[in-house]
């Protein structure tokens, strides 16, 4: 069902990371999901408010702040679609992940209204009617939610899209929810039992969790959260796969929205070799990036002297020294030079997340293991932030 209104309604279903066609699948599950909640708001609206039971009517109010949520989403896609311009020259496509927020905030904040209006009504319960319209209502609710999860997460994994992801899982709540709703009234009209209140309460309880959770969830893309490490991984290896290569370092991910991912590094190659021909081979990685994967990637050119024997001890000699500081510190471009008669040691050291070392005292720390080979050596240690989750 899913592949057919795909390939129904959508041109160029393939090209997922192309913002009109990203467009067009968010207008698709957006318009879909507003057609099925408002029409499972209305059926359960009459029948919650011809039986008195608060927790369907709940689960009705529940329904159409899902399509406010919905509307949300289209609005969302349809000005991250916009093209880049003189003031956003990345383009609009963290609207996206704002609009995935705001639909983590309504989910959130229906979850809040009915736990205020469970607790109101195990305070003051009213019988309930709970009729066979009411159990088929309820029964054709938690399929529609059901194929609607499905049908919302098989395109959010399409388009690689937080806001559609977050609807998915509000619709795999409702699916526990109305289940809920449905096996509280079971019980209650077999023992006499008034459970309408708390079944309400304990939705009400799971949606306000679920909120909280998809909050944060939400929330990553736009605070900067580290690139994945498989892709981390990826340019890693697909970078030292080129001749002339020896290491690559200082790699930043920027994420302007699905499918408008910037990213950056420095690529350590042999001094000896022509700067063209060096030139040539990072063109090359920059121009395989761009066209086979849609990353623009810029690189940035490190000589390494690699004739002189020193130089290469010395790296890897001070490799090994800075791990008494802290395992997981790494180094690289170490160079030394001769200026006005002075020995000048020189590196760039990648301080890791949780260091309890200010960036003074670690230079300091470094400098005192290099005046270990060079006493009189002036030391320059540039200190770096690793922007990736995992060391490479």
């Amino acid at each position: 069902m899913t592949e057919w209104l795909v390939h129904r309604f959508i041109k160029d279903a393939d090209q997922t990371t192309l913002p009109r066609v990203r467009d067009a699948h968010g207008t698709l599950a957006s318009v879909v999901c507003i057609i099925c909640n408002v029409v499972l708001c209305v059926a359960k609206a009459l029948v919650g408010l011809a039986a008195g039971s608060l927790s369907v009517v709940a689960d009705a109010i529940n329904n159409l702040s899902d399509a406010s949520s919905n509307i949300v989403s289209l609005v969302g896609f349809k000005l991250a679609s916009r093209p880049a311009d003189k003031g956003h020259p990345y383009g609009h496509g963290r609207i996206e992940y704002l609009s995935g927020v705001v639909v983590a905030f309504l989910i959130l904040l229906v979850g809040v209204e009915l736990v205020k209006s469970s607790v109101e009504k195990i305070v003051k319960p009213e019988p309930v009617d709970f009729s066979l319209v009411t159990v088929v209502v309820l029964l054709a609710s938690i399929a529609v939610k059901a194929w609607m999860a499905r049908f919302n997460s098989a395109l959010g994994k399409r388009i690689d899209s937080v806001t559609l992801e977050a609807t998915a899982q509000d619709s795999r709540n409702d699916v526990i929810t109305t289940a809920a709703v449905l096996a509280a009234g079971a019980v209650s009209q077999l023992t006499g039992l008034d459970l309408d209140g708390w079944a309400g309460l304990a939705v009400g309880a799971f949606i306000v969790w679920s909120g909280f959770s998809l909050v944060r969830e939400t929330l990553d893309p736009l605070l900067g959260q580290a690139p994945d490490p498989a892709l981390v991984r990826h340019i890693h290896d697909t970078i030292m796969s080129y001749p002339g290569v020896l290491d690559t370092h200082d790699l930043m991910v920027h994420d302007y929205g699905p499918g408008r991912r910037f990213a950056s590094a420095h690529v350590e190659m042999p001094a000896e070799i022509s700067p063209l021909k060096s030139h040539e081979v990072l063109d090359s990685i920059e121009h395989y990036f761009s066209d086979e994967e849609g990353l623009p990637l810029v690189l940035h050119y490190d000589p390494v002297v690699t004739f002189d024997p020193k130089d290469r001890d010395l790296h890897h000699w001070m490799s090994e020294q800075v791990k008494s500081i802290d395992p997981r510190l790494t180094i690289h471009d170490v160079r030394v030079t001769q200026e006005g008669g002075a020995t000048h040691v020189s590196l760039d050291c990648v301080r890791p997340h949780g260091l309890a070392l200010s960036d003074d005292e670690l230079s300091d720390m470094v400098c005192q293991i290099v005046h270990r080979r060079y006493p009189k050596a002036v030391c320059h240690v540039t200190v770096d932030s690793s922007y990736v989750s995992t060391g490479v």
